[in-house]
């Protein structure tokens, strides 16, 4: 059986895993807190049913990336939208330093990639092995492989226009 506070001491050890997911899959912070909110929501509803075959970070990231890609495709049939805060707000912040600014730039890069795409990339940067990556996605271990070669190249091609 597992606890309430089991639960909430999970989230907090991987918090980071439900935020880039987030982060990944949305274009304003308001969206960015809905899907956080989404996420952790879902991951509580199938707690009950964590059977701790892998790891609680792998269950997390497929609860979060499924949640987040069911959010997006909600979102899609909706129309499209333009973000508020960047469109109005689109001001200089103080603080930023030239690390924000990269991974903006790779952020704005990755977002241009396919739904399967974003999620694998994001996996691997996270530092998952192909194993991992595999019984996250459903993919088998060769056809990550491929996917991220591929991925990396698109990415290549794309900082350099």
């Amino acid at each position: 059986m597992h606890t309430k506070e089991e639960f909430i001491q999970h989230i907090k050890e991987n918090e980071g895993i439900i935020y880039k997911v987030a982060r990944l899959y949305t274009n304003s912070a308001e969206d960015q807190k809905d899907v956080y909110q989404d996420i952790v929501y879902q991951l509580w509803k199938s707690y009950p049913s964590f059977k701790a075959n892998s790891k609680i970070s792998t269950w997390m990231y497929r609860v979060a990336l499924n949640t987040a890609i069911s959010n997006l495709k909600k979102e899609k049939r909706k129309g499209t939208r333009v973000s508020i805060d960047n469109v109005l707000f689109n001001k200089i912040d103080p603080v930023d330093t030239v690390m924000e600014e990269r991974i903006t730039f790779l952020y704005a890069q990755i977002k241009k990639l396919s739904i399967v795409e974003k999620g694998i990339i994001l996996l691997h940067l996270e530092g998952k092995n192909y194993d991992d990556i595999a019984a996250i996605t459903g993919f088998t271990k060769t056809n990550i492989g491929t996917r991220l070669a591929r991925i990396k190249q698109k990415l290549k091609s794309q900082i350099k226009k």
